[in-house]
C-alpha cells in the first residue's frame, strides 16, 4: 500500500513541475512581443519588415534585373524523332559454315564496290570444281564425235542429242561447282566503310552469323513518322533541319526524298525519307535525330524563358508597378506560345512598355517592393550627393 501511494505522489508531482514550465515558456515567448523593437521579428513592427517577411531578412528590399517584351521571329516548326541510317547499310554474312581463311580489310577502312573483304577455305570446292571441268572436257568431246559421226550418217539423231545433253549437263555442273567456290568469298556490294570486326583466320562462320558492317555514308537517310493530320505541312523535296544530342548547337540541313504510299493503320502516321549530308562524319547510324519541319514564321513580342512562370498550364509573369516613387511587383497572367532558343513567345498579357523581372522569380511574390539591379532603393528617391 505504501509503495502505491509513493508512485501516485510522485506522478503528480512530475505533472505539476511539466505545467510550471510550460507557464515559464508562454510568459517568456510573450514578453519580447509586448515590448521587442519594431523590426525585430515581433508583432510591433511594419508589415513586410519583420524576420521573414516578404521584403526578406532585416526588411531589405529584392533587386531585381528587368526586361521589356521585344519583338522576335519565332518559326512554327514540327519536331520529329527519326534513327539515322547509311544511305545503304548491310551487315555482311556467309551463306554456308566453313573456316576463315584470309581477312583482307581493316576496321574503318574505306572499301570499292566488289572488293574481296573475307576469304573462306575452299579446298573441297577447288577439288569439286576441277573434277567437274574434267567432266565438262570429257562430255565435250563425246559430243563432238558423235556430232561428226551423225553428220556422216553413221550416228543417229537420238544418240547424237544424247551425248549434247550431257555436255550441257556436265556444263551446269561446272557453273554450280564455281557458284559454291563464289560462296566462299565475301566481296562488299557496294562503296562504303566497314565498321568494327572480330573475325580472324581460322574462325568458323556460321549461315547468316555477322561477319562485319558496312555503311555508304556519302549521305545519312533518316526516316520519321508524321501524324496523319499533319500530312499537309511535309512534301517531297521540303527542307528539313535537324539537331543530334551530340552537338546541341549544331544544324544539320537535308531534305525529304520520298514520301511513303500508304499510313500505318496501328501508329495513323506516314513514313517520311530524308537524306542529309554526313557533316564530316559527325552523323553516324544509329544516331537519334531531331528532325524539325517549317511550318511558317510569325513575329511577335517575346521574353526571356527565365521570366515566365508556368504554373500547370498556364503562366504568368511579374509586372513592375511604379506609384508614388514606390516600385511594386504585380503577377500577372499570359498566354504563352512558342519556345524557342530561350525565348517565350507571348500572345497576350504584356505591352512593349511593360517591365518585367527577369530572373530570380522564386524571390518575390505579388505585391511586393523591389528595386532594379543597380537602381535607387525602392519607394524613394536617388541619394543625396554630398555638399
Amino acid at each position: 500500500m505504501l509503495r502505491r501511494h509513493f508512485f501516485l505522489v510522485l506522478a503528480v508531482g512530475v505533472v505539476l513541475l511539466m505545467a510550471v514550465a510550460g507557464g515559464l515558456k508562454i510568459l517568456s515567448d510573450a514578453r519580447p512581443a509586448q515590448g521587442g523593437a519594431p523590426g525585430a521579428g515581433g508583432g510591433g513592427g511594419p508589415p513586410g519588415m519583420g524576420r521573414g517577411g516578404p521584403g526578406g531578412p532585416r526588411g531589405e528590399v529584392p533587386r531585381v534585373s528587368l526586361v521589356s517584351p521585344v519583338s522576335r521571329t519565332f518559326t512554327e516548326r514540327l519536331e520529329l524523332l527519326g534513327v539515322a541510317k547509311g544511305r545503304q547499310s548491310v551487315t555482311l554474312s556467309a551463306a554456308t559454315t566453313q573456316l576463315v581463311s584470309r581477312v583482307l580489310f581493316t576496321p574503318g577502312q574505306t572499301v570499292a564496290r566488289g572488293q574481296v573483304l573475307v576469304e573462306l577455305k575452299t579446298t573441297e570446292q577447288d577439288a569439286a570444281l576441277a573434277q567437274a571441268q574434267a567432266r565438262e572436257v570429257q562430255a565435250r568431246r563425246a559430243y563432238e564425235r558423235w556430232r561428226t559421226l551423225g553428220e556422216q550418217g553413221y550416228a543417229s539423231t537420238a544418240a547424237v542429242d544424247q551425248f549434247e545433253a550431257a555436255w550441257k549437263t556436265a556444263r551446269a555442273d561446272v557453273a554450280a561447282a564455281e557458284a559454291r567456290l563464289g560462296d566462299r568469298v565475301i566481296r562488299a556490294p557496294f562503296a562504303g566503310v566497314v565498321g568494327l570486326s572480330d573475325i580472324a583466320p581460322g574462325a568458323v562462320i556460321n549461315p547468316g552469323a555477322a561477319i562485319v558492317t558496312l555503311d555508304d555514308l556519302s549521305a545519312v537517310r533518316v526516316d520519321f513518322q508524321v501524324p496523319d493530320r499533319f500530312l499537309s505541312a511535309v512534301r517531297e523535296g521540303q527542307a528539313l533541319t535537324a539537331t543530334v544530342d551530340a552537338w546541341p548547337d549544331a544544324r544539320f540541313s537535308g531534305r525529304i526524298i520520298r514520301l511513303d504510299t500508304r499510313i500505318d493503320e496501328r501508329t495513323r502516321a506516314l513514313t517520311a525519307r530524308s537524306e542529309f549530308s554526313s557533316a564530316e562524319g559527325r552523323l553516324k547510324p544509329g544516331m537519334m535525330l531531331r528532325v524539325g519541319v517549317s511550318q511558317g514564321s510569325r513575329t511577335g513580342l517575346a521574353l526571356p524563358e527565365s521570366a515566365v512562370a508556368v504554373q500547370g498550364e498556364g503562366a504568368s509573369v511579374f509586372v513592375v508597378v511604379e506609384e508614388g516613387g514606390r516600385m511594386t511587383v504585380q503577377q500577372k497572367p499570359v498566354r504563352a506560345g512558342l519556345r524557342q532558343d530561350g525565348w517565350v513567345e507571348i500572345l497576350e498579357g504584356v505591352t512593349p512598355a511593360d517591365r518585367v523581372v527577369a530572373d530570380g522569380l522564386n524571390r518575390v511574390q505579388s505585391g511586393q517592393p523591389v528595386r532594379p539591379a543597380g537602381g535607387p532603393p525602392a519607394g524613394g528617391a536617388a541619394p543625396r550627393r554630398p555638399g
